[in-house]
């Protein structure tokens, strides 16, 4: 078991900056991702990092703005978003899948084994 706290999530303006962070209870040799829910709509795939850090995968709407990372020597993942919009206003989870490469279907969250409780970022226009 795997336990996972976000941290970072905040109310900004529109075009500022959020890092979050996500911290795991151990190390694990799994890829790791940032979903993310708004109110009265599905969970959706935000990023997607590989174990090793080489590889990064970005769902359409944030790439060029967000920019996924790990320190496997700190358990830690982030997700570093700029240039935010309205519509990123969400409730941001961290999440780690069973295998270290990102799963085909990354943005499906069925493929991501750990979850944590999320942390809410809020954009205002």
């Amino acid at each position: 078991q795997v336990q996972m706290v976000e941290s970072g999530g905040d109310s900004v303006q529109a075009g500022g900056s959020l890092r979050l962070s996500c911290v795991a209870s151990r190390n694990t040799p799994a890829s790791m991702g940032w979903f993310r829910q708004a109110p009265g709509k599905e969970r959706e795939g935000v990023s997607c990092i590989t174990w090793s850090g080489g590889s990064a995968l970005y769902a359409d709407s944030v790439k060029g703005r967000f920019t996924i990372s790990r320190d496997n020597a700190k358990n830690t993942l982030y997700l570093q978003m700029n240039s935010l919009k309205a519509q990123d206003t969400a409730m941001y989870y961290c999440a780690a899948a069973s295998r270290p490469y990102c799963p085909g279907s990354w943005g499906v969250p069925d493929d991501f084994a750990y979850w944590g409780q999320g942390t809410q970022v809020t954009v205002s226009s």
